[in-house]
């Protein structure tokens, strides 16, 4: 979590805000990247506030104004919205090619291992593109200069472990903060013994850690299941396409409220 939402996209915010520390002889006029300043930069925030409403609902908390929210609580999951959701798009005619190209490779790298499963083909191929990016990334923006080593972060040079570090242990996402914090917070629901919660949370995290083991071993032990929604059309993939409904409970007149008694009516 640390890592895609805050540690990446805070490198690639203050590279393109050009915020970085520069140092000479090195000047922030030779950084063609630098180009989220100014009325761009007003005018961006606004594109990333304007896109709320296309966004879905179990996408949580949507990315606020960065232009105006940035340094106001931004959450990391409003971060990971921003930059790995909607910055492709928005940057598309504003940064130069060679870069808009190059953060949509790391991009995509950051939407792989975000996955649960991960087939081996993409595996590969975004392993490749993390190794291409980290290579770019050093020629683009470091250029070799010194007074820009600080420009390599881990955050960086971490990219390229995610490959063999998912083949040795699974996709990223299974074991990152955000699965631990829902783990930990799962645990503590579980405890009921207030006089050694401690000890009863252990006990919890035992179980919990040998059944998982068991599914593991014996896969028919957890079948997947299908869920359905009334009245909902399986599109697929796991896609669902659900019918329309009011947000609040209100009443029916005239029309509207006969068609409804006939329709339930004639279910008896």
């Amino acid at each position: 979590m640390h890592w895609a939402c805050l540690n990446f996209t805070d490198l690639i915010i203050s590279l393109f805000r050009g915020t970085l520390d520069c140092e000479k002889p090195d000047s922030k006029e030779s950084w063609s990247w630098a180009v989220l300043q100014g009325t761009i930069w007003k005018a961006h925030g606004e594109s990333v506030a304007a896109a709320t409403p296309y966004l879905p609902g179990s996408f949580d908390r949507p990315p606020r104004n960065p232009a105006e929210k940035l340094t106001s609580g931004y959450k990391a999951w409003e971060f990971l919205l921003y930059i790995v959701g909607l910055a492709p798009a928005l940057l598309h005619g504003i940064l130069p090619d060679a870069e808009w190209r190059h953060l949509c490779k790391g991009i995509c790298v950051i939407r792989c291992f975000n996955q649960q499963k991960i087939p081996m083909d993409q595996l590969i191929k975004c392993h490749k593109l993390a190794i291409e990016y980290v290579t770019e990334f050093e020629t683009l923006y470091f250029q070799g200069m010194p007074e820009r080593i600080h420009f390599v972060r881990q955050s960086v040079h971490q990219m390229t472990h995610l490959g063999p570090e998912a083949i040795r242990i699974g996709p990223a996402a299974l074991y990152s903060q955000w699965t631990i914090e829902r783990t930990i917070g799962n645990l503590g629901q579980e405890i009921k013994s207030h006089s050694q919660p401690y000890a009863n949370l252990a006990e919890r995290a035992l179980r919990r850690a040998q059944v998982n083991a068991l599914k593991a071993m014996i896969p028919d032990l957890d079948p997947e299941e299908a869920k359905t929604v009334r009245c909902s059309i399986d599109l697929g993939h796991g896609y669902t396409l659900l019918h329309a409904r009011d947000e609040y409970r209100h009443r029916l007149d005239g029309d509207a409220a006969r068609t409804i008694r006939s329709f339930l009516v004639s279910q008896n």
